[in-house]
């Protein structure tokens, strides 16, 4: 039987992040259960402590340790998570992955790793602005990425 396509699904500590995976799983993976239709690959992005930081001077460096391990913390609480959501779905043949860097190229470099077929972000819902300054993800790898990408968007709530 030929190996089933892969899927990236990357996460990071938003809530948008964890509604595209859930949205994702109900979709895709909970209603097929066991025969998916993709190998699953969540991968969270951790920044490197000095791009974290983002500021060198005296001090920097005794600063960085702490920094990293935070960001550690933060990426073990990520996959586990999603670890957590994945498994209340019912979808335990997961590869949970950590990158280090920018979420931008650590998703697309995760796309040529794995040869996904598709590659699953959230949309934070930035403005124009913050958007040009940060420069969105869901932006860079829907025009970097070798492979479909979907971008899950959460409803805004309507007063």
């Amino acid at each position: 039987m030929a190996e089933k396509p892969a899927m990236v699904i990357g996460i990071d500590d938003s809530e948008h992040s964890t509604y595209a995976l859930e949205w994702t799983l109900d979709r895709f993976f909970a209603p097929l259960a066991p025969n998916y239709p993709f190998k699953l690959f969540v991968v969270h992005a951790k920044p490197s402590a000095t791009s974290a930081v983002g500021l060198a001077g005296p001090g920097t460096a005794d600063v960085l340790p702490f920094v990293e391990a935070d960001l550690k913390k933060i990426a073990a609480r990520v996959l586990e998570k999603a670890k957590e959501i994945c498994c209340s779905k019912l979808v335990n043949d997961v590869v949970l992955e950590v990158g280090e860097g920018d979420a931008r190229n650590v998703l697309c470099e995760a796309v040529e790793k794995h040869h996904a077929s598709i590659l699953v972000v959230g949309n934070h819902g930035y403005g124009a602005i913050k958007r040009a300054v940060l420069g969105s993800v869901s932006d860079y790898c829907a025009h970097h990425a070798h492979c479909t990408v979907m971008i899950v968007k959460k409803p805004k709530i309507k007063h």
